[in-house]
């Protein structure tokens, strides 16, 4: 018999309510593989009429920057001309091939599956979740997703799809873990306990962007930690709050013959036997070995010298630690350990997988293994079609400088509105949010608005740092609502598994809550932090900035 959970009928109140025609609407658009391919097409007429109008905007990047064209203009490029279809049908495939979570979410779960074929997954789960608080699974699972980001894709492959069978095995609505899930990853991108991979890039660009007015101006990677820091209990406890008495009740009761059966494992339930837990334990063994392996590729050179440490090259010493470090600059963060992370992720689930299997006796040999990678793969045909079609999509947008248009358009908004004051800020951060929905990365995002908003703000008295911190909250609250977010295809195909009708309207009207009063409470706090507080977003990271000292130093 289908498992189907009962709770009590939730109470649709007025916000309940909005959200009903939020989905209502939303699931009023086609499939959403249809959705993209109409989206593409869409963007291809519209480039023709943009460009057969002559749209442009004034490029706020420097000239000779990569990228600028000779006249300073961004322009709407048509793809309804002979160059723009040969375009189109010569990179196709390229488009396909070359989005970027298509391979991630590839190798990752040949590890996954791995690590789920051979029962690790369910025991893991079992042994943690099942008999704990309620609320504190959830708070828990906001939490890692948050931390997740400073490894990268892990949140996104790993991590969602496990709080919605963890929430499943607890006799609550999967849909529900998943959406906790990907608050915490996605919605609370910038914040942080650690540096992540995405703060060097962002001060990279806001650097450049601030020394158009003060050539001297520098910006590192840790000048939001503070705030980011302070941050990610912030959105834990929002996007707590907002699971447990917003999404969660919505959602209502789980009706588990709307699922794909084959993820709908009874065994979840089950205690965790004498032979699981010992298989638990070599499986925690082979992770430190996987975590000392880690460890050794990002120590930093220099100092311990033993044999087994370094080899020579071309008759030169070559250390055998830090070999992941930047070998230039030996940085650990901007380094391929980060770029390569999916790699760890592939190691990391293979090796304790296997593990446990083999100790468990669900795994014997090599075709056990090459049976699970397969089957996991098997598993993500709907993705795969979804993510060719969202491809297209997002690389016409790309091309035909739409995105770019807007967001220029945007900014010029924001300076005609004339405020100079703190509540900028709130503007700033809700029009960031706005451009989100069309410009997906936040790194592609930023650098195409640093230029236009760091040199705004800078003459009105506030510093880089904090005008990045403030983009950093525009830029996160919205991902868990735009299609343009790279991983939307991924979480939308994750969620068909346990709701074969579900469609952008239910996943948008799920997610929305989140983007709301992530909006709301995060600006609130930063301008607390900011200007009620007055604390600095990260070490010795200012928050206002002197624009006399601009005419000195452009004139050194």
């Amino acid at each position: 018999m289908d498992k189907t959970i009962q709770p009590d009928a939730p109470k649709r109140n007025t916000f309940t309510r909005f959200l009903d025609g939020v989905e209502w609407l939303g699931n009023l658009l086609p499939h959403p593989v249809t959705l993209f391919a109409v989206l593409a097409f869409g963007i291809v007429l519209l480039s023709g009429l943009f460009g057969w109008m002559g749209m442009a905007v004034i490029d706020p990047r420097p000239a000779g920057a990569p990228g600028v064209a000779d006249d300073g203009m961004i322009r709407a490029v048509s793809l309804m001309n002979g160059d723009g279809l040969r375009r189109i049908f010569t990179n196709l495939v390229d488009n396909f091939t070359s989005f970027a979570p298509l391979g991630v979410v590839l190798v990752a779960m040949i590890g996954v599956g791995v690590a789920e074929k051979s029962g690790l997954l369910s025991a893991a789960v079992r042994s943690m979740v099942l008999g704990a608080p309620k609320h504190l699974v959830t708070v828990a699972i906001v939490f890692a997703g948050i931390v997740s980001n400073t490894a990268s894709e892990v949140g996104y492959v790993v991590l969602i799809p496990l709080a919605g069978a963890i929430f499943y095995a607890l006799d609550r609505h999967p849909l529900a873990g998943m959406a906790a899930a990907f608050a915490g990853v996605s919605g609370g991108y910038s914040a942080n306990l650690l540096i992540g991979t995405i703060d060097p890039l962002l001060a990279g660009i806001t650097e450049e962007a601030a020394q158009l007015i003060d050539p001297t101006y520098q910006v590192v990677a840790t000048d939001n930690w503070y705030f980011m820091v302070a941050s990610t209990f912030l959105i834990t406890l929002i996007g707590s709050l907002v699971s447990i008495f917003i999404v969660e009740p919505k959602l209502g009761p789980y009706d588990s013959s709307r699922a794909d059966a084959t993820i709908l494992d009874k065994s979840m339930m089950d205690d965790v036997t004498k032979t699981e837990k010992k298989a638990l334990v070599w499986a925690g063994i082979s992770l430190l070995g996987v975590l000392a392996v880690m460890a050794f590729t990002l120590l930093p050179r220099g100092g311990l010298t033993l044999p087994w440490t370094s080899w020579t090259v071309g008759g030169e010493a070559i250390p055998g630690w830090g070999v992941l470090r930047d070998p230039d600059t030996q940085d650990p963060m901007a380094s391929p350990f980060f770029d390569g992370f999916v790699v760890w992720i592939l190691i990391f689930f293979m090796v304790t997988g296997y593990t446990y299997g083999r100790v468990a006796g669900t795994m014997k040999g090599d075709r056990d293994v090459i049976d699970a990678m397969s089957d996991a793969l098997a598993s993500l045909g709907l993705y795969i079609v979804l993510v060719f079609f969202a491809a297209q999509f997002v690389a016409f947008f790309g091309w035909t400088n739409l995105g770019a248009i807007s967001a220029v358009a945007g900014a010029s908004f924001l300076q005609e509105t004339g405020i100079t004051g703190p509540e900028v800020f709130i503007f700033f951060i809700f029009m960031c949010a706005v451009i989100n929905l069309s410009l997906g990365s936040a790194s592609a995002q930023w650098a195409v608005t640093a230029p236009i908003f760091v040199p705004m703000l800078m003459l009105i008295g506030y510093a880089p740092e904090a005008i990045q911190a403030a983009y950093r909250i525009g830029d996160s609250s919205t991902n868990i609502i735009t299609p343009m977010m790279s991983y939307f295809g991924l979480i939308l195909a994750w969620a068909t598994r346990y709701d074969k009708d579900l469609g952008v309207g239910t996943l948008i009207a799920m997610m929305l809550p989140y983007t709301i009063f992530f909006l709301l409470f995060w600006s609130s706090f930063f301008v607390l932090w900011t200007f009620g507080l007055d604390l600095p977003v990260g070490p010795g990271a200012p928050t206002y900035y002197d624009p006399s000292s601009m005419q000195s130093a452009a004139g050194g």
